[in-house]
């Protein structure tokens, strides 16, 4: 059987090294997982007015996708020392009642950036939410690709070996947090 990790990226740039490390984290994948990307960009701005008249379809969508999933795969940009804003707000319409779909589900994070701290900040703040939200969130391996620029060829692959050890070994680990669960 295989195990399902849907995978989020948090940026919507088409160039994006951390959408491009959602791709090698598909490839690199262990046997018996698969991770599956979803996109957020569709997704409203969090209003608690329209979520009273229903869940719009991306929404649903994303909960529904979350719901199935066996664990989740976020790979996240830092914007201002932080969270971009698409991700929380995509967080945030997935974890109103009923039914918050992150509790105690395996989580893992990742992040790249050109910068020297390869998102750190970014995954700290995630982690803060994550606690709130009551996911299992993987505490290591910490996967922070810094100086991302210099990592993936010009086609966007991921092409730094080493990277790609420790993307293995993260879902190696989400793999086993996984199945420890079950």
């Amino acid at each position: 059987m295989t195990l399902t990790v849907l995978g989020i990226s948090g940026s919507l740039r088409k160039g994006s090294f951390n959408s491009a490390a959602l791709r090698a984290a598909v490839e690199l994948a262990p046997e018996g997982l698969a991770v599956e990307p979803l996109g957020i960009g569709d997704i409203p701005l969090y209003n608690e007015d329209v979520r009273s008249q229903g869940l719009p379809a991306p929404v649903q969508s994303l909960r529904d996708a979350l719901k199935r999933a066996d664990g989740v795969l976020i790979v996240t940009p830092e914007y201002n020392y932080s969270v971009p804003g698409v991700l929380k707000n995509a967080i945030d319409w997935a974890s109103r009642p009923p039914e918050q779909p992150f509790d105690r589900k395996p989580l893992a994070i990742m992040s790249a950036s050109t910068g020297q701290l390869g998102g750190a900040r970014a995954q700290y703040h995630l982690r803060q939410v994550f606690v709130a939200l009551n996911a299992r969130v993987l505490n290591r391996p910490e996967i922070m690709i810094a100086q991302a620029a210099g990592k993936f060829d010009e086609s966007g692959r991921l092409a730094d070996e080493p990277t790609r050890e420790f993307i293995r070994k993260l879902l190696g680990a989400l793999k086993s947090v996984i199945e420890e669960r079950r």
